[in-house]
């Protein structure tokens, strides 16, 4: 059985910094890309941001220079650090990550439970 497990979403005041942990746990083989969606009340899921194992990444325009993401492939784990962050920014986020479970021979996708990040003053 494979789990992501968010942590560090909250409540935090327009122009604010959070830092978002997901870790993945259990019976895996290897961890490929990683990634951060979000979806607000109201709108589909989007793209925030994607790493590679090899650390390379992709951004969202709107995140561009107020965002940057992360991981550390020996604790099968990947961060996103916002900063400057506006009411717009407000939404659940979610981790997924592309895992080859030990003993599969495809990769699959998983999906964070998600947490919730609101701007607000």
């Amino acid at each position: 059985q494979v789990q992501l497990v968010e942590s560090g979403g909250g409540l935090v005041q327009p122009g604010g910094s959070l830092r978002l942990s997901c870790a993945a746990s259990g019976s895996i083989f290897s961890v490929n890309t990683m990634g951060w969606f979000r979806q607000a009340p109201g709108k589909q899921r989007e793209l925030v941001a994607t790493i590679t194992r090899a650390s390379s990444t992709i951004y969202a325009e709107f995140v561009k220079g107020r965002f940057a993401i992360s991981r550390d492939n020996a604790k099968n784990t990947v961060y996103l650090q916002m900063n400057s962050l506006k009411p717009d920014d407000t939404a659940v986020y979610y981790c997924r990550a592309m895992i080859i479970p030990i003993g599969a021979t495809l990769v699959s996708v998983y999906w964070g439970q998600g947490t919730q990040v609101a701007v607000s003053s």
